[in-house]
């Protein structure tokens, strides 16, 4: 979701800037800075924005850069001269000599350098600021397609070493079943003066080692890595919730592996895979 796009149109004597951030969140949460011109617009720029991004936080910015030639503030002349014959005049009445500084003096009166802004928004205006949003939008898709391009190879090679070290546990967990009958049956060993049912022993160690059994989390594991690598394909763009979702189930089957493996080889490898799918939910967090 991270992304950035900047566009910048020439309007008369005008300039319009429009900025676009975004960064990860669970929905769109848009924030607008608008030059007053154009705030009459902000509804329709909302939806314009929420039509092309669906998540992300995003800030907004459209201002405005004028010549500082046409955007010098206007001296009222009519007021200035006004000011000047009220003071000569009071200056004769009262004996009190003129100002030597009289710029000084005229420019510092109420209102003489007061400008009043009575821009109204034109159509012509808004098409050219309307093209520099759509620019600025495209330019941030753009930047994010960037970044899901690589975070597409990063989750696929998360997925392939998860999937590879699922496979490392298979001998391990063949060679499991003997050495737990085997540890179990050395320390019966070590205690001579008990008695035991053999029959009855070997059930118990058939329910013992089926309760320690992998083979569904194994599967489920598998297929969850297939769901990953099928949602991570799809055209419509926007399957970040749901690889979070599978993310999270697949955190699941790898905890069971590890609390069932009962063997340090194997808990080894579930280290490992876990370590791998906390950069995958790490990730996640900037997909669509």
């Amino acid at each position: 979701m991270t992304g950035y796009g900047k566009a910048v149109v020439a309007y008369n004597e005008k300039k319009i800037n429009v900025e676009i951030k975004s960064l990860n969140s669970k929905a769109l949460d848009l924030s607008t800075r608008i030059a007053p011109i154009y705030r009459e617009k902000e509804m329709e720029i909302r939806k314009v924005i929420s039509k092309k991004l669906t998540r992300g936080k995003v800030d907004f910015a459209i201002w405005i850069e004028k010549d500082t030639l046409v955007d010098a503030t206007p001296v009222n002349e009519t007021l200035i001269e006004n000011y000047y014959n009220q003071i000569r005049t009071i200056a004769k009445q009262t004996g009190i000599p003129e100002p030597q500084n009289w710029f000084d003096i005229l420019l510092r009166m109420p209102d003489v350098t007061t400008k009043v802004d009575v821009e109204k928004l034109d159509e012509n205006e808004w098409k050219a600021a309307s093209q520099a949003i759509e620019e600025a939008l495209d330019n941030l898709i753009a930047f994010r397609r960037q970044e899901g391009a690589a975070l597409e190879k990063k989750f696929t090679e998360k997925i392939d070493n998860i999937a590879t070290l699922l496979e490392s546990i298979e001998p391990f967990e063949k060679s499991r079943v003997a050495k737990i009958r085997e540890r179990i049956l050395d320390g019966l060993k070590q205690l001579p003066e008990v008695e035991y049912d053999k029959n009855r022993l070997e059930q118990e160690l058939i329910y013992y080692i089926e309760k320690l059994d992998i083979s569904e989390e194994k599967q489920r594991l598998a297929n969850h890595l297939k769901y990953f690598r099928e949602t991570l394909a799809e055209p419509d763009g926007n399957q970040g919730k749901k690889l979070g979702f599978i993310a999270q189930e697949m955190g699941r089957e790898i905890n069971t592996t590890g609390s069932k493996s009962n063997l340090a080889e194997m808990q080894n490898i579930v280290v490992k895979m876990k370590d791998e799918l906390e950069q995958i939910k790490e990730q996640v967090l900037n997909a669509l």
